[in-house]
Protein backbone atom coordinates (compact mmCIF):
# COMPACT_ATOMS: atom_id res chain seq x y z
CA UNK A 1 0.00 0.00 0.00
CA UNK A 2 1.64 3.38 -1.05
CA UNK A 3 2.00 5.99 1.96
CA UNK A 4 -0.28 8.77 2.26
CA UNK A 5 0.83 12.01 1.19
CA UNK A 6 2.77 14.11 4.34
CA UNK A 7 0.66 16.52 5.35
CA UNK A 8 1.34 20.52 4.52
CA UNK A 9 3.58 21.70 7.34
CA UNK A 10 2.36 24.73 9.63
CA UNK A 11 3.90 27.94 9.72
CA UNK A 12 6.74 28.06 12.21
CA UNK A 13 4.59 31.48 13.64
CA UNK A 14 0.78 30.74 13.20
CA UNK A 15 -0.21 33.41 15.17
CA UNK A 16 0.88 36.59 13.96
CA UNK A 17 -0.99 40.43 12.55
CA UNK A 18 0.69 42.92 10.60
CA UNK A 19 0.15 46.71 12.08
CA UNK A 20 1.00 48.99 8.57
CA UNK A 21 1.30 52.16 10.53
CA UNK A 22 -0.13 55.42 8.94
CA UNK A 23 1.47 55.28 5.29
CA UNK A 24 -0.83 57.80 3.96
CA UNK A 25 -0.59 60.52 1.08
CA UNK A 26 0.18 63.68 2.73
CA UNK A 27 3.41 61.52 4.16
CA UNK A 28 4.72 61.24 0.65
CA UNK A 29 6.89 64.15 0.08
CA UNK A 30 7.89 64.54 3.67
CA UNK A 31 9.15 61.10 4.60
CA UNK A 32 12.69 59.58 4.35
CA UNK A 33 12.82 57.51 0.76
CA UNK A 34 8.74 56.79 1.21
CA UNK A 35 8.00 55.03 -1.80
CA UNK A 36 10.45 52.03 0.01
CA UNK A 37 8.30 51.63 2.65
CA UNK A 38 5.69 51.34 0.30
CA UNK A 39 7.28 48.83 -1.65
CA UNK A 40 8.21 47.15 1.39
CA UNK A 41 4.92 47.36 2.34
CA UNK A 42 3.09 46.27 -0.41
CA UNK A 43 5.46 42.76 -0.60
CA UNK A 44 4.44 42.33 3.25
CA UNK A 45 0.96 42.54 2.37
CA UNK A 46 0.60 40.39 -0.69
CA UNK A 47 2.23 37.75 1.49
CA UNK A 48 -0.26 38.36 4.14
CA UNK A 49 -2.76 37.43 1.90
CA UNK A 50 -1.23 34.26 0.60
CA UNK A 51 -0.21 32.63 4.80
CA UNK A 52 -3.78 34.12 5.59
CA UNK A 53 -2.31 36.55 8.03
CA UNK A 54 -4.89 39.53 9.23
CA UNK A 55 -4.02 43.03 8.95
CA UNK A 56 -4.56 46.09 11.01
CA UNK A 57 -3.99 49.56 9.45
CA UNK A 58 -4.25 52.81 11.29
CA UNK A 59 -4.35 56.71 9.95
CA UNK A 60 -3.58 59.46 11.81
CA UNK A 61 -5.85 62.40 11.66
CA UNK A 62 -6.74 61.21 8.43
CA UNK A 63 -9.56 64.47 7.57
CA UNK A 64 -6.14 66.41 7.44
CA UNK A 65 -2.93 63.91 6.61
CA UNK A 66 -5.47 61.74 3.86
CA UNK A 67 -6.01 58.11 3.14
CA UNK A 68 -3.96 55.18 3.46
CA UNK A 69 -2.15 55.37 -0.38
CA UNK A 70 -3.79 53.91 -2.88
CA UNK A 71 -0.94 51.26 -3.68
CA UNK A 72 -1.81 50.15 -0.39
CA UNK A 73 -5.70 49.96 0.39
CA UNK A 74 -5.79 48.08 -2.91
CA UNK A 75 -4.00 45.19 -1.02
CA UNK A 76 -6.45 44.65 1.85
CA UNK A 77 -10.35 44.34 2.67
CA UNK A 78 -12.60 43.12 5.10
CA UNK A 79 -13.73 40.38 2.84
CA UNK A 80 -11.05 39.42 0.82
CA UNK A 81 -12.21 40.07 -2.68
CA UNK A 82 -11.26 36.81 -3.82
CA UNK A 83 -10.43 33.24 -2.67
CA UNK A 84 -7.10 33.01 -4.52
CA UNK A 85 -4.79 35.41 -1.96
CA UNK A 86 -4.99 39.16 -3.87
CA UNK A 87 -6.46 40.56 -0.50
CA UNK A 88 -5.09 40.92 2.69
CA UNK A 89 -7.60 39.82 5.53
CA UNK A 90 -8.20 43.19 7.51
CA UNK A 91 -9.52 42.91 11.01
CA UNK A 92 -9.40 46.72 11.50
CA UNK A 93 -8.68 50.33 9.87
CA UNK A 94 -9.35 52.72 12.50
CA UNK A 95 -8.04 56.49 12.19
CA UNK A 96 -6.36 57.44 15.71
CA UNK A 97 -5.30 60.54 17.09
CA UNK A 98 -3.20 58.98 19.69
CA UNK A 99 0.74 58.02 17.96
CA UNK A 100 0.64 54.47 19.30
CA UNK A 101 -1.47 51.89 17.08
CA UNK A 102 -2.52 50.68 20.32
CA UNK A 103 -5.62 52.00 20.59
CA UNK A 104 -9.12 50.85 22.17
CA UNK A 105 -10.21 50.25 18.65
CA UNK A 106 -7.33 48.09 17.83
CA UNK A 107 -7.53 46.53 21.18
CA UNK A 108 -10.80 45.50 20.86
CA UNK A 109 -10.50 44.17 17.60
CA UNK A 110 -7.62 42.02 18.10
CA UNK A 111 -9.43 40.38 21.33
CA UNK A 112 -12.30 39.58 19.41
CA UNK A 113 -10.61 38.32 16.37
CA UNK A 114 -7.81 35.97 18.68
CA UNK A 115 -8.58 32.46 19.14
CA UNK A 116 -5.12 31.12 20.48
CA UNK A 117 -3.72 31.27 23.89
CA UNK A 118 -0.27 31.38 22.68
CA UNK A 119 1.24 34.65 22.80
CA UNK A 120 0.70 36.60 19.02
CA UNK A 121 3.53 37.78 17.06
CA UNK A 122 3.32 41.76 15.63
CA UNK A 123 5.11 42.64 12.43
CA UNK A 124 4.78 46.77 11.94
CA UNK A 125 6.17 49.01 9.00
CA UNK A 126 4.86 51.82 8.62
CA UNK A 127 5.89 55.48 9.77
CA UNK A 128 7.34 57.24 11.87
CA UNK A 129 10.00 55.31 12.91
CA UNK A 130 10.55 57.07 16.24
CA UNK A 131 7.01 58.09 16.75
CA UNK A 132 4.10 56.04 15.85
CA UNK A 133 6.04 52.59 15.51
CA UNK A 134 8.15 53.21 18.44
CA UNK A 135 5.53 53.70 20.49
CA UNK A 136 3.89 50.67 18.76
CA UNK A 137 5.62 48.68 19.51
CA UNK A 138 6.44 49.53 23.14
CA UNK A 139 2.87 48.75 23.75
CA UNK A 140 2.83 45.55 21.77
CA UNK A 141 5.36 44.84 24.53
CA UNK A 142 3.46 45.19 27.05
CA UNK A 143 0.54 43.55 26.31
CA UNK A 144 2.31 40.22 25.87
CA UNK A 145 3.11 40.16 21.81
CA UNK A 146 6.62 39.38 20.33
CA UNK A 147 7.32 42.35 17.81
CA UNK A 148 9.08 42.15 14.94
CA UNK A 149 9.85 45.91 12.98
CA UNK A 150 10.88 45.54 9.47
CA UNK A 151 14.07 47.85 9.20
CA UNK A 152 13.43 47.91 5.10
CA UNK A 153 9.70 48.80 5.69
CA UNK A 154 10.02 51.80 8.13
CA UNK A 155 11.15 55.23 7.76
CA UNK A 156 10.55 58.82 9.44
CA UNK A 157 10.95 62.45 8.07
CA UNK A 158 14.31 63.01 9.18
CA UNK A 159 16.59 59.52 8.04
CA UNK A 160 18.85 60.23 11.27
CA UNK A 161 16.07 58.63 13.28
CA UNK A 162 15.92 56.11 12.49
CA UNK A 163 18.72 54.01 13.49
CA UNK A 164 18.48 55.29 16.96
CA UNK A 165 14.89 54.36 17.02
CA UNK A 166 15.61 50.84 15.87
CA UNK A 167 18.33 50.49 18.54
CA UNK A 168 16.42 51.77 21.27
CA UNK A 169 13.39 49.39 20.15
CA UNK A 170 15.79 46.28 19.73
CA UNK A 171 17.28 47.22 23.34
CA UNK A 172 13.50 47.23 24.33
CA UNK A 173 13.17 43.49 23.53
CA UNK A 174 11.80 43.90 19.37
CA UNK A 175 13.21 41.67 16.89
CA UNK A 176 14.81 44.16 14.35
CA UNK A 177 15.01 42.30 11.08
CA UNK A 178 13.76 42.96 7.33
CA UNK A 179 10.92 41.55 5.43
CA UNK A 180 12.81 38.79 3.55
CA UNK A 181 14.03 37.31 7.34
CA UNK A 182 10.58 37.63 8.59
CA UNK A 183 8.82 36.09 5.98
CA UNK A 184 11.03 32.77 5.60
CA UNK A 185 10.86 32.69 9.57
CA UNK A 186 6.84 32.82 9.54
CA UNK A 187 7.08 30.12 6.88
CA UNK A 188 9.43 28.03 8.73
CA UNK A 189 9.61 25.18 6.31
CA UNK A 190 9.78 24.40 2.54
CA UNK A 191 6.31 22.01 2.98
CA UNK A 192 4.24 24.63 3.22
CA UNK A 193 1.36 24.97 1.08
CA UNK A 194 2.10 28.45 0.07
CA UNK A 195 5.76 28.31 -0.15
CA UNK A 196 5.65 28.04 -3.61
CA UNK A 197 3.50 31.58 -4.36
CA UNK A 198 5.77 33.30 -1.64
CA UNK A 199 8.80 32.01 -3.49
CA UNK A 200 7.47 33.17 -6.33
CA UNK A 201 6.51 36.34 -4.65
CA UNK A 202 10.34 37.02 -3.09
CA UNK A 203 11.34 36.11 -6.89
CA UNK A 204 8.98 38.94 -8.47
CA UNK A 205 10.00 41.84 -6.06
CA UNK A 206 13.43 41.44 -5.29
CA UNK A 207 14.49 44.71 -7.44
CA UNK A 208 11.92 46.24 -5.10
CA UNK A 209 14.46 44.76 -1.64
CA UNK A 210 17.27 45.23 -3.01
CA UNK A 211 16.36 49.01 -3.27
CA UNK A 212 14.57 49.26 -0.20
CA UNK A 213 17.48 47.31 1.48
CA UNK A 214 20.31 50.05 -0.22
CA UNK A 215 18.04 52.94 0.74
CA UNK A 216 16.84 52.50 4.09
CA UNK A 217 19.48 50.43 6.06
CA UNK A 218 22.92 51.52 7.03
CA UNK A 219 25.84 49.82 8.81
CA UNK A 220 24.09 51.86 12.10
CA UNK A 221 21.36 49.79 11.97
Amino acid sequence: MAAAAAAPAALRMPNSVIFVCDIQTKFRNAIHEFDKVVLTSKKVLRAAALLDIPVVVTTQNRARLGDTVPELSALFAAEPASSDGKKARLLVEADKSLFSMWTPEVESALASASSSPSPATAVIVGIESHICVTQTALDLLAAGYRVYVLADGVSSCNREEVPVALARLRAAGVTVTTSESWLYETMGSASISAFRDIVGLVKETSADTKSALTSLLSSRI
